[in-house]
């Protein structure tokens, strides 16, 4: 669930509607559905789980309707997509949302966030030696994880996650 104050959801509709406005687009239910549904997880989805999730919780809303909602707002800035290796593209909200980067386990697809303030001076850096205005960015870093519950670590796994530890 969001931790997402109520000044902040109203100001994201408020760019919203401001953005189909300027753009000659109807200001339906269902596209404020698609984007209060996403502002009210801290989840990453993908178009098929938000569609559900609407489903699920009465909204009548097409699949054609929560795709098209969230490429408007991909243009509008209010969400970001990732695609993290094969997998479908997964969605989280962008406005008032903390920059941070990813760690991605190739064996239970599990995603793990992370912020370190070292990256954000490394940015700053970059983008002046090379007079560039870096408007966001995107790290994200696939392994495995050696969690003892990563449900598809395979067995071949245990010996080398043995050695590792001295044993």
């Amino acid at each position: 669930m969001s931790t997402l104050p109520q000044q902040k959801l109203d100001e994201v509709r408020s760019i919203f509607e401001a953005f189909l406005k300027k753009r000659n687009k109807r200001q339906t239910p269902e596209r404020f559905s698609v984007l209060e549904e996403i502002y009210k997880t801290d989840d990453h989805v993908d178009a098929d789980e938000l569609y559900l999730r609407l489903k699920q919780d009465g909204t009548r809303v097409s699949r054609a309707t929560v795709y098209n909602t969230l490429e408007l707002l991909l243009e509008c800035e209010l969400v970001v997509r990732h695609q993290f290796g094969k997998n479908q593209a997964k969605y989280e909200r962008a406005y008032s949302y903390w920059q941070h980067d990813h760690l991605i386990c190739m064996d239970c697809n599990e995603l793990f966030e992370f912020c370190d303030p070292r990256l954000q001076s490394i940015q700053e850096m970059v983008a002046e030696i090379y007079e560039f205005e870096i408007k966001h960015h995107s790290l994200n870093m696939y392994g495995h994880c050696i969690r003892e519950n990563c449900p598809n670590r395979s067995s071949d796994d245990e010996p080398a996650k043995a050695e590792a530890a001295g044993e």
